[in-house]
């Protein structure tokens, strides 16, 4: 493995549990059905999953010798470990406001320790690194995108989303990386994005659609309807988003083949430099 170009991981200590108390029960734009859901849905596997790719990363962490790809693992593990205690707060209120999110989260937790135990190592942090083109792929449209960044309607979900989407393109690389430092192979690489690219997207759509029929709001004449619509001419149900999650299968695929440089320093800026805009929800910052 060629040596890694530096890479800013930084770890935020940073807060929106206080913020987002007085989120309405359907807070997308519009107060949009299907939105809002999907939402929830969407952070309800965060907490769990963020965990789990900590413990897929940190197990091969002894075996990392390159020293940049360990101070870009020890950002990784960080920046993480705050993304799944922040939704997991976002996730406590979506559950007081009747979403299924803690009964979704205790089931992605037993599913994930259920293949910790079945699967090799290898096999989790080739899931890791899948998933993690996933997350990069959603970050870099939100990141692009107004029209999708207006979805989430409500600011402070949607400070939640963008903040999470900026560090998830900062470390988009670093699972792979690992993968490939300790001789993962492409054939396990390329079969584990095939499985979860359909087992992910199958999974949302139950726990949406589920999500969906526990809600009294279903049921009042013409909202499904016109959320789907609505939902239809989203950004990220278009062809070129699952094109780019296909990209992954290239023989020669590695995240940063996406330059998003300048789209993180664009970002980094807004929300965290001098005038950023989430700076008051920092509790302490590391560089």
């Amino acid at each position: 493995m060629t040596a890694l170009a530096p890479r800013k991981v930084p770890t935020r200590r940073i807060s929106f549990e206080a913020s987002l108390q007085d989120l309405p029960k359907h807070f997308a734009a519009d107060g949009d059905l299907i939105t809002s859901h999907l939402t929830a849905s969407l952070s309800s596997v965060f907490p769990d999953g963020e965990d789990f790719f900590v413990r897929s990363v940190r197990h091969f962490r002894d075996q990392i010798t390159d020293p940049e790809l360990k101070r870009q693992v020890a950002g990784f593990i960080g920046q993480e470990a705050m993304h799944g205690r922040e939704h997991r707060a976002f996730n406590d209120r979506l559950d007081e406001l009747g979403y299924p999110t803690k009964r979704y989260e205790r089931i992605t937790k037993w599913g994930l320790e259920l293949r910790e135990r079945v699967a090799p190592a290898k096999s989790n942090l080739a899931a890791t690194a899948a998933l993690e083109h996933f997350t990069a792929t959603l970050a870099e449209l939100l990141l692009t995108s107004e029209e999708t960044r207006d979805l989430f309607g409500h600011p402070e979900v949607r400070n939640l989303f963008v903040w999470h989407a900026l560090e998830e393109s900062e470390h988009k690389a670093v699972a792979f990386d690992v993968y490939k430092a300790v001789g993962g192979s492409e054939r396990m690489r390329v079969f584990t994005m095939n499985a979860l690219r359909y087992g992910f997207v199958a999974t949302m759509v139950v726990q949406v659609v589920f999500s969906l029929l526990a809600d009294r709001a279903t049921y009042r004449r013409g909202n499904l309807r016109r959320s789907w619509r609505n939902f239809r001419r989203s950004p990220i149900v278009r062809r070129e988003l699952w094109e780019q999650l296909r990209d992954y299968n290239r023989p020669d695929f590695h995240p940063d083949d996406r330059d998003t440089t300048e789209l993180v320093e664009q970002w980094r800026a807004e929300l965290f430099g001098d005038q950023g805009t989430l700076n008051a929800k920092l509790v302490t910052a590391a560089a």
